[in-house]
C-alpha cells in the first residue's frame, strides 16, 4: 500500500499536478424519516410543498413513504455540499407543520409493519415501476428495513486528473478505460479498508426493540424499548440492517467494470425459488417486477458503489457499460445523531483523504480469499468495532484493530499533507489527526459517545433521538433561509409537481408492456 501511494503522490507532486487532487467533486444525499410531534412515524403523504417525489432532483422519497432523501447538487467542496444539505433542511422545516425530521439512522418506535407505507410517485409508468420495485422488496425482506437511512457520499476526481495520472504512470490505452479502471481501484482498496470508516464514524450502536419484533437476536436490552449490543459502531449496517442473504452467493466482483456488470445482470435473470414463490402478478396487483435474484441493480446492497448519471430509461448497468464510470458512491455512512446535520466537515476532509488514498495505492485484484476476510473484518466491526483486545484479519494473520487502524491512517495522512500542501491549508491533516485519538480511545468514537448519551438520559433510543431531531431542527432553524433560496425551492417544487403531470399525460403504452421493454433492456 505504502510504496505506491508514495510513488503516485510524489510523481504528481514533482511534475506540478497535486493541485489536481484538491479540485474534487462532491454531493451528499442524506436521508431522514419523518416522524409525528410524538415521534411516531408520519402517516401523511409526501409534503406537496416539497414538490414531487418522482421528478424534483433534490427532494425525493426512498423506500417509504415518510423516508425523505435531500441530494445536493455536485459541489466543488465539501463545505459547499454541507451547506446545500443545511438549506435542504431549512425548506423541509418550513413545510413539515408539526411533524420532526428524525435524527438518526435506525428509525423510530413502529409497532407494527401495518404502518410503514409504501413510497408513492404517482400513475406514470416509471412512477408504478418505482413504486412496485419497492413493494417487491417488501414481500422479499419486510417493510422494517424500509424505515433505515443513511448518508451518501458521492465523489469524483476532475476530468482533467485522468490524463494526467495515465501519462504520469506509463499506462497504456484507452482513456475511459483506464478512468473506470481506476475508480475500480479506488473501490477494491474502500473495500478493503472500508472497515475504519465504521469504526471511526460510525452511529448506530441501539435501536428500538420494536425493530426486531418477531426475530431472534443476540441484542442486549437497555431499559424497556431500547436494544444495543455494547460495542457495537453500526448495526445498520450489521445483517440486522441492510444485508440481504439471498445476495451471499452473488460473488459481485469489484476487479474489473465488465465483471462487475456481466455478475449484475446475471443476477438480474436469474430465478430465486423463494421469490418465484410470491409470484409477480396477483389479484391485489403486482408484487415485485419479477422473480430473479435482483429485480433492478439497485437492489444490491454494496457498501460502495460505481456509478454514471442515467439518461430517461437507461438502466444503470447500461450506463456504466457505454460511457464508464463517472463516479464512486459510498454508502456506508450512519447519520451522526449528535451533530445538526449527521456529518460535518472534518468528517468530510477526511472521506476525501480517505478515498484518494484508496485511488492512489495498491492496484491488487481482491481473490475470494480476501473478499472472505473482508467480510468477515467487517462483521466483526460493526458489532464487535470497541472491544478490548479486538483482532481483524490480514495476509500476516490476526492484528489488533488499533494497529491496523494506525498502518491506514498513517497513509492517509500522508496524502492529507499533499493535500494541505496544495491548498496551502492544515484542514485535511487537521481531520485525520483527530482521528488517531479514536484508535487509543474507543469511548471518542461516535457509537460510543451516542450510547453513552442514550444511558445517561435515562429515556431510552426513540425519546433520546426525537429530543436530539428537536434540537437540530431548532439550530438550524436558527439561520432562515434567504429570500431567493426559498422562492428557488418553491419555483423546483411546482415545476417538479408540473413535470409529473406531463409525464403521466405522455404515457402511452399500458404498464405491463412499459414494464417487459423496461426488463428487456
Amino acid at each position: 500500500m505504502l510504496a505506491t501511494l508514495e510513488k503516485h503522490l510524489d510523481l504528481l507532486v514533482a511534475n506540478g499536478q497535486a493541485k489536481l487532487l484538491t479540485q474534487l467533486n462532491h454531493g451528499i444525499e442524506k436521508e431522514g424519516l419523518r416522524v409525528d410531534a410524538l415521534g411516531h412515524l408520519a402517516q401523511t403523504d409526501h409534503p406537496r410543498a416539497l414538490g414531487s417525489a418522482l421528478t424534483h432532483p433534490q427532494i425525493t422519497t426512498d423506500y417509504s413513504e415518510a423516508l425523505l432523501e435531500f441530494i445536493t447538487p455536485v459541489c466543488d467542496s465539501p463545505a459547499q455540499a454541507l451547506e446545500q444539505l443545511a438549506n435542504l433542511h431549512r425548506y423541509c422545516f418550513e413545510n413539515l407543520g408539526e411533524e420532526e425530521l428524525w435524527a438518526a439512522s435506525m428509525p423510530c418506535d413502529i409497532p407494527s409493519e401495518a404502518q410503514i407505507r409504501i413510497a408513492e410517485y404517482g400513475n406514470s409508468n416509471v412512477g408504478r415501476l418505482k413504486h412496485i420495485y419497492r413493494v417487491g422488496l417488501e414481500h422479499r425482506y419486510g417493510k422494517m428495513m424500509q424505515t433505515i437511512a443513511g448518508i451518501h457520499y458521492n465523489f469524483s476526481l476532475p476530468e482533467a486528473f485522468w490524463p494526467v495520472y495515465q501519462s504520469l504512470i506509463k499506462s497504456p490505452g484507452d482513456e475511459r478505460a483506464f478512468q473506470s479502471a481506476g475508480y475500480f481501484k479506488l473501490i477494491r482498496n474502500f473495500r478493503r479498508y472500508s472497515w475504519l470508516l465504521l469504526y471511526l464514524f460510525g452511529a448506530s450502536p441501539a435501536l428500538t426493540a420494536s425493530f426486531m419484533q418477531g426475530r431472534q437476536h443476540q441484542l442486549h436490552s437497555l431499559g424497556a424499548d431500547t436494544l444495543y449490543l455494547p460495542y457495537a459502531t453500526s448495526l445498520r449496517m450489521s445483517d440486522l440492517g441492510y444485508s440481504n442473504r439471498a445476495q451471499s452467493s452473488l460473488n459481485i466482483c469489484f476487479n474489473h467494470l465488465d465483471t462487475y456488470a456481466a455478475s449484475l445482470s446475471q443476477a438480474i435473470k436469474t430465478p430465486h425459488p423463494a421469490y418465484e414463490q410470491i409470484g409477480v402478478l396477483h389479484e391485489d396487483g403486482y408484487r415485485q417486477l419479477n422473480t430473479n435474484v435482483l429485480q433492478i441493480e439497485n437492489e444490491y446492497y454494496s457498501d460502495v458503489r460505481p456509478k454514471r448519471v442515467t439518461r430517461s430509461g437507461e438502466k444503470p448497468v447500461q450506463a456504466l457499460m457505454s460511457r464508464g464510470v463517472e463516479y464512486v458512491e459510498v454508502r456506508n455512512t450512519d447519520i451522526n445523531p449528535i451533530l445538526p446535520l449527521g456529518i460535518d466537515l472534518e468528517q468530510a476532509h477526511f472521506m476525501d483523504c480517505f478515498l484518494i488514498t484508496c485511488l492512489l495505492c495498491s492496484e491488487e485484484l481482491v481473490s475470494t480469499r480476501e473478499c472472505e476476510r473482508i467480510a468477515a473484518n467487517h462483521t466483526r466491526i460493526v458489532t464487535r468495532g470497541r472491544e478490548p483486545g479486538l483482532t481483524l484479519f490480514c495476509e500476516q494473520g490476526e492484528r489488533s484493530v488499533a494497529e491496523r487502524g494506525r498502518m491506514i491512517l498513517d497513509q492517509v495522512r500522508r496524502t492529507a499533507e499533499v493535500l494541505d500542501s496544495a491548498s496551502a491549508g492544515s484542514r485535511y491533516c487537521q481531520a485525520v489527526d483527530a482521528q488517531y485519538a479514536k484508535l487509543e480511545e474507543p469511548d471518542l468514537t461516535p457509537s460510543a459517545q451516542v450510547l453513552a448519551a442514550i444511558t445517561d438520559s435515562g429515556e431510552g433510543y426513540a425519546a433520546w433521538v426525537l429530543s436530539q431531531s428537536r434540537a437540530h431542527r431548532a439550530t438550524l432553524s436558527g439561520e432562515p433561509l434567504p429570500a431567493d433560496l426559498e422562492q428557488g425551492f418553491r419555483e423546483a417544487s411546482a415545476r417538479s409537481l408540473q413535470e409529473q403531470a406531463e409525464i403521466e399525460a405522455g404515457d402511452h403504452i399500458d404498464f405491463d408492456q412499459y414494464l417487459a421493454q423496461y426488463m428487456a433492456q
